[in-house]
């Protein structure tokens, strides 16, 4: 599985205050303890406040890359800012994100092309967020086409079937599961898969229960990725046992040292 941190973003106070204040001792620590707690990808992204979003992104990334050694998925709405930290990414990075819009991706996968990035594709569209598997399945594949045109290998792509939170829409829980395993079978190679876990939770009493418990559903689902939050323990060692349940890790009694040894 595929983690990527999502704590370095601008909407949480610390962060965004952080990057007003260029402040960075705070970013540093963040990525470090993402970086140590398992995450493969931190997520880069400065928030709905910053003033300027290219320079505040350039700074995150100056100086997430001056404490860590992990690769990012930077995140923004602008095409822009995107390209700025695709720049200076001095690994192989996510772009988060395109969705199924023809003008969105016919920005967006040229820039994941020239900078050979991965690309994260949203089962979304002008229309917004689908309600059922068909509709999420088909704008899926309208994504992997489209980046089969511009040959970006369809295994460097994550689809992401966007799941809602449980306490507005909770038929979507299931719909969203039935979308991961169908996605896997669109393309051979077939596309990745990958979660905005934190979403399914938005708004709800027990989060870090309902995030643990979608997360091991989603892997035996087959999903490849999540964006989480991956300093929260009882999570990661969820998600190592569902690997370890899905015959993905050979056990051993100390199954949890050995694979965050690993």
């Amino acid at each position: 599985m595929i983690v990527i941190g999502e704590l370095i973003n601008g909407m949480y106070k610390a962060v965004g205050k952080a990057i007003r204040d260029r402040d960075q001792a705070v970013i540093k620590q963040l990525a470090k303890r993402q970086a140590d707690a398992g995450a493969h990808y931190l997520d880069v992204n400065t928030g709905p406040f910053s003033k300027n979003q290219k320079d505040d992104m350039q700074w995150l990334i100056e100086t997430i890359q001056s404490a860590v050694d992990v690769p990012l998925a930077i995140d923004s709405t602008k095409p822009d800012v995107i390209e700025e930290g695709l720049k200076i990414a001095q690994k192989k990075a996510i772009i988060n994100s395109t969705s199924a819009d023809p003008e969105k991706m016919e920005t967006l996968l040229p820039m994941a092309k020239k900078y050979g990035s991965m690309i994260i594709g949203l089962t979304m569209d002008k229309k917004g967020v689908p309600q059922d598997r068909v509709k999420r399945v088909e704008l899926a594949a309208q994504i992997v086409a489209q980046c089969m045109e511009f040959d970006i290998p369809t295994d460097q792509v994550l689809i992401d079937p966007i799941i809602l939170p449980i306490n507005v829409a909770q038929p979507q829980g299931p719909e969203v599961l039935e979308s991961i395993r169908e996605i896997q079978i669109i393309s051979d190679p077939p596309p990745k898969t990958v979660l905005g876990l934190s979403n399914v939770s938005q708004g709800t009493k027990f989060r870090p229960l309902i995030n643990r418990t979608y997360l091991v559903m989603a892997i035996g689902s087959g999903l490849s990725a999540a964006i989480l939050d991956p300093l929260d323990r009882e999570l990661m060692d969820a998600m190592i046992a569902a690997e370890l349940l899905t015959n993905k890790n050979i056990y051993c009694d100390s199954f949890l040292d050995a694979y965050r040894k690993r």
